[in-house]
């Protein structure tokens, strides 16, 4: 298959465009994840950054999520690098036991959580857009204050 010169020389030209507009090394921002409210420094923080509204808050449905777990410690902040622009929603959790999960009793979460844009919960986890943020081209900072019901 032979394409004439006149197709290629117009494709060319379409592409050309594409490729200035792309930033060399535009990687994403880095967003900061800033902890308030721990009640202790046992476990780990666990904190997932979805876009995904069906895989909120448990982000382990969602294998394009970013995930974090950090040493829980006095003002703990968890980095997300390389973070695309788009809205995005934050869950986190103390894991304070570190078993890899919120570890509930009766249904009640017994170790802290917390949602950016501190969404409320109601009878279960905030929806997505209630814990949605825009992320732009600059790198911001989010805070979270854990929540402990028992």
């Amino acid at each position: 298959m032979t394409i004439p010169l006149r197709h290629l020389a117009m494709a060319t030209c379409l592409l050309i465009p594409q490729i200035a507009l792309a930033a060399p090394g535009d990687d994403g921002v880095t967003v900061t994840v800033a902890v308030s409210g721990l009640r202790n420094t046992k476990g780990l923080i666990r904190a997932c950054l979805t876009t995904k509204p069906a895989t909120f808050p448990e982000c382990d449905k969602d294998p394009q999520s970013l995930r974090l777990s950090v040493p829980a410690q006095s003002g703990p902040a968890l980095v997300f690098r390389h973070v695309a622009p788009g809205t995005y929603a934050v869950s986190l959790f103390h894991d304070e036991n570190g078993n890899g999960r919120l570890d509930k009793t009766m249904g009640i979460p017994s170790e802290g959580y917390g949602f950016s844009r501190d969404a409320p919960v109601h009878f279960g986890p905030p929806k997505f857009d209630a814990a949605k943020v825009s992320i732009g081209s600059s790198d911001m900072t989010l805070a979270i204050k854990l929540r402990y019901i028992l």
